[in-house]
């Protein structure tokens, strides 16, 4: 079985269009909430929840971590900017896992994997800070053989592929070399004892695919999920999800 996590950070984002600046995140009219998101999520079955605090704070508000760490029944995955200041954010939310992933202000959503290679330094010490605190640290990134390598070197329990560029192949001609890439990827980082994740872009059509990598512990899902659950509400949205993810 093939486990769900959903990323909630596009219901902040609805939320931060109309009620950006306002000092609380889920008061009177403030709508809608994304940690009463997630716990609905939860209920359908999701078996962990993702939240991406930016340095920007375009969406998710460290009020929202705090709130969905009170009252989370699964696992809570902060995806996180390889910062001084997120990693001491991290160590005092604790939540169970980190997800380490490049930022930058001009996207809309994370594009591209982590440089791990060119961060090699930064990236093990964050590794380390969160190992000593019991947190378990993925990377988020390309399938990349040396990417992969120090990945592994750096003492991160997990990684996360970047599936975007396969999603963004999904209908022309790239789509079969794309996914190739993500499965010798899988085998590779498995060999090197990493637990392997996958995330960015995955959607009802296209899960069935990535499902059939090699060694997936789990899937990041968030702007489908969010998408749909405006038409058929969050927990058909999760409960879909999860029967094309595990037949």
């Amino acid at each position: 079985m093939i486990l769900l996590g959903v990323n909630i950070d596009h219901c902040a984002t609805v939320r931060q269009a109309r009620y950006r600046g306002y000092d609380q995140t889920a008061v009177g009219p403030v709508e809608p909430d994304p940690v009463a998101l997630a716990v609905r999520a939860e209920q359908a079955g999701a078996d962990g929840i993702t939240i991406h605090l930016r340095e920007d704070r375009r969406h998710i508000q460290e009020h929202d971590v705090w709130r969905l760490k009170d009252v989370a029944k699964t696992r809570i995955n902060l995806e996180m900017a390889c910062t001084p200041a997120m990693i001491d954010f991290a160590l005092k939310v604790k939540p169970h896992s980190v997800c380490v992933v490049p930022e930058s202000r001009e996207e809309i959503s994370t594009e591209g994997g982590l440089d791990v290679v060119a961060r090699k330094s930064q990236v093990k010490a964050c590794v380390e800070a969160m190992k000593a605190a019991g947190i378990i640290t993925s990377l988020f990134i390309d399938a990349d053989d040396r990417q992969i390598e120090v990945s592994a070197e750096s003492g991160a329990e997990w990684i996360e592929l970047h599936t975007g560029a396969w999603a963004n192949a999904w209908y022309g001609a790239g789509r079969g070399a794309e996914l190739a890439k993500l499965k010798a990827g899988a085998e590779r980082a498995h060999a090197a004892g990493l637990v392997v994740n996958a995330g960015h872009g995955i959607n009802y059509d296209n899960v069935g695919e990535i499902c059939s990598l090699p060694h997936v512990h789990e899937l990041n899902i968030g702007h489908t999920i969010i998408s749909r659950a405006l038409t058929t509400g969050i927990e058909e949205a999760v409960r879909e999800m999860k029967r094309r993810m595990n037949g």
